[in-house]
């Protein structure tokens, strides 16, 4: 049957499973945006910049678990989703960006938006490449898809010429990509076995890719049957029941200084899934580097990532879901009764480290967050950029259900608005909440456009101290006093929401917030809550004057 490269391509993506691309148009993939035009079954998703329609591919690739789809054009589109790739690549999660090219008999010459994809991805991709010929389209999509969710998962960019795209190809289709896994041998975890029941002070940290709902089960009854506390990495606190007995709560920025303390003093600490980075390990201080005075047990589907800070005593090549798995068919063993209360206390400090903070001015963000524990179903989404705003949900609210936080654990600013959209798409039915701050939000607020086009009711959050919050906390503490490049002058933003066709509130005092929120979410609309948040409540640790005269005091 012959059919044009670019019908190819869109039939690949078909019989793959896709059902949602999210895209800028560009001319240089006309004939794929022709190609969905006969394809109903995929939902094309326009949104206004494409670092916004990146962050939605990734958002989506985190929600379902499965490759997002993204469509931009050459220049300053791949470069604009760049960032979206970036944090694809961190967050080890499956995207797939698709980038119109210029013609074949344009290469080299510095055409119009020309961009060189494996020269400007390599370094950030798990593949980088681009398709010639009309008849390897099937073939090359099919490895994209193998690459980005095999392993550890990771984006792929294919960059498409637009001559090549119009070509007809006889090329035959391809069976849908099944994702290769490494499971568990069975003598590492007979080492691993015996190294649990030795320990009388085991700690289980666990993130990165590769995990699924039943993973998240197999996981929590795994520490229940071992009295093993359960903590995440940075942003992925969602792996876990907040909820549950043995979750201890998040190692990564600003962490609970109990909890980091048992990092330090457990004797085995096992890592299942996570990378070893500057986040999870506190800026690479809570193990000794390069051999930890914990035992050390690192459990990751990428072998490249063993060893390469760290040395564990005992290192495995697996996919989190099938260690998970092998888990809980392993027969407790060891004084499992002396570690209970090991779990208790651990479960204690965090829910000490939960309860509300007094904070200057009339806006009590830890009360909004507790609020919101109480009032949303365990299956809400909350979805958030970078920004000191951030640490009000990571360390006061509760993530029960799992993939209900949504966040980049790169720290890329702009994040919350279009995962929020995305996430709404997804599930419809749900309470989306995307927070972000001043900062953040007019990253790609732009992005409200595509909520109101599509309808995604979700609640927009923006919490507004008027500077770039993370940076001044910085500044204060090294320069302090010495405020230069982080104020912001910002709009109305509750009028700016009012002109996208969004509802809108605005609350200036925490005993507002209920009842705006309840009418936000009755809006049946895009809505957006402008929260004036105190610049002194920088953080719920300290005030900003008390960050400045702290460092002030060392200086002197």
């Amino acid at each position: 049957m012959s059919r044009t490269a670019a019908r190819a391509l869109v039939d690949t993506l078909r019989l793959n499973g896709v059902d949602t691309i999210f895209c800028v148009p560009g001319e240089s993939y006309l004939a794929v945006l022709d190609a969905l035009h006969d394809v109903p079954e995929i939902r094309l998703v326009v949104c206004r910049q494409e670092g916004g329609a990146a962050y939605m591919a990734d958002a989506y690739a985190k929600a379902t678990g499965k490759p997002g789809i993204c469509f931009v054009t050459r220049g300053p589109g791949i470069t604009n989703a760049s960032v979206g790739i970036h944090v694809a690549q961190q967050d080890s999660s499956p995207v797939i960006v698709f980038m119109g090219q210029v013609g074949r008999d344009m290469f080299e010459r510095e055409a119009f938006q020309e961009v060189d994809v494996r020269k400007v991805f390599g370094s950030m991709t798990k593949w980088a490449a681009q398709i010639d010929d009309a008849d390897r389209v099937p073939e090359f999509v099919s490895r994209a898809f193998h690459t980005a969710t095999s392993g550890r998962p990771g984006p792929v960019v294919l960059a498409l010429p637009e001559d090549m795209l119009v070509e007809q190809t006889d090329a035959p289709d391809v069976r849908p990509a099944t994702p290769v896994e490494t499971g568990i041998g069975v003598e590492a975890l007979a080492r691993l076995r015996d190294l649990l029941a030795e320990a009388k002070r085991p700690l289980l940290l666990i993130g990165g890719g590769g995990w699924n709902a039943k993973a998240r089960a197999d996981i929590q009854a795994f520490a229940e049957a071992w009295e093993v506390p359960l903590t995440v990495s940075f942003r992925c606190q969602d792996y876990v029941d907040n909820d549950h007995t043995h979750y201890a709560g998040d190692v990564g920025i600003g962490p609970n200084p109990k909890l980091a303390e048992r990092v330090k003093t457990t004797d085995l600490l096992v890592v299942l899934g996570a990378r070893l980075g500057e986040m999870t390990t506190g800026g690479y201080t809570l193990l000794n580097l390069p051999v930890p005075s914990q035992r050390l047990v690192h459990i990751h589907a990428g072998a490249e990532e063993l060893g390469r800070v760290y040395q564990p005593e005992l290192a495995i090549n697996a996919n989190s879901a099938a260690v998970a798995a092998a888990l809980t068919a392993l027969a407790p063993a060891g004084d499992i009764e002396a570690r209970q209360d090991w779990v208790r206390g651990a479960r204690a400090d965090y829910e000490a480290w939960q309860q509300p903070v007094v904070s200057p001015g009339p806006m009590q963000m830890s009360e909004i967050v507790r609020w919101l524990v109480g009032r949303l179903p365990p299956d809400a989404m909350i979805c958030n950029g970078a920004g000191n705003y951030a640490t009000w949900f990571h360390r006061f609210y509760r993530y029960r259900g799992w993939r209900t936080q949504l966040a980049p654990t790169n720290g890329s600013m702009g994040y919350g608005v279009p995962a929020g959209v995305a996430a709404k798409l997804l599930h419809p039915e749900r309470v989306v909440i995307a927070a972000a701050g001043d900062g953040c939000f007019l990253m790609n607020g732009q992005e409200l456009a595509t909520a109101a086009q599509y309808n995604a009711a979700v609640v927009f959050l923006v919490i507004d101290n008027g500077m770039y919050g993370t940076i001044r906390m910085h500044q204060e503490r090294e320069y302090p006093a010495r405020i230069s490049g982080t104020g912001l002058q910002n709009p109305d933003f509750a009028q700016l929401a009012q002109a996208y066709g969004a509802h809108a509130e605005t609350v200036e005092r925490t005993e507002d917030f209920a009842p705006a929120f309840e009418r936000a979410v009755a809006a049946g609309r895009p809505a957006l809550i402008w929260i004036k948040l105190d610049p002194e409540a920088i953080t719920p640790r300290a005030s900003l004057s008390q960050i400045r005269a702290t460092a002030q005091h060392a200086k002197s």
